[in-house]
């Protein structure tokens, strides 16, 4: 066997293995990405659940709250005008009631199970995970020298794959400068 042929049957062993140790990562980094990426429209890490609630006229604030399940969570209260008590709880959560109708918005902060523990490793939560997201991050360098160099001819680096690896240079260069 050549010697070229050998060294790109070794990269493409290396490339492969890498791959699948790696997809489910880049997996996890694409999903919880996109969800980052929409932040201003999307909070990947809680979601509010508003359930609104008829109080009794002649009801005291303690009933209220035992009547949403929130007794003996209430931090503070105020009033922000004359007909509005707004009440808040443990937990993030907060109650407004309409104190002419009576009528009561309980809304209540829940942390998304899943995309919420993957969004959260983009905040790098500690040491470990900033070792393993070096390893990765040096693990994806060598899944892409491997991918470059185990092609030849006009489908290699040195033919389309070189202008598309410049294109794929480009495309955040412009984003950057435009």
């Amino acid at each position: 066997m050549e010697r070229g042929a050998l060294i790109r049957k070794y990269l493409r062993i290396i490339h492969r293995e890498l791959s699948y140790v790696f997809a489910g990562m880049l997996l996890v980094y694409a999903i919880s990405g996109i969800a980052l990426n929409h932040k201003a429209t999307f909070n990947s890490q809680y979601r509010i659940e508003r359930t609104e609630y008829t109080f009794p006229a002649d009801g005291s604030l303690s009933e209220w709250l035992t009547q949403c399940n929130m007794q003996g969570r209430e931090i503070q209260h105020y009033n922000p005008d004359s007909t509005t008590l707004k009440v808040f709880l443990k937990g993030n959560s907060t109650l407004t009631v309409d104190l002419t109708t009576h009528v009561g918005v309980l809304e209540q902060v829940k942390k998304r199970p899943v995309l919420g523990s993957l969004s959260t490793l983009h905040y790098n939560p500690g040491k470990a995970w900033t070792w393993f997201s070096d390893i990765f991050a040096g693990a994806l360098i060598v899944i892409v020298l491997t991918g470059l160099f185990m092609l030849k001819g006009k489908h290699g680096l040195w033919g389309i794959g070189g202008i598309e690896l410049a294109i794929g240079i480009l495309i955040p260069l412009l984003f950057i400068l435009l």
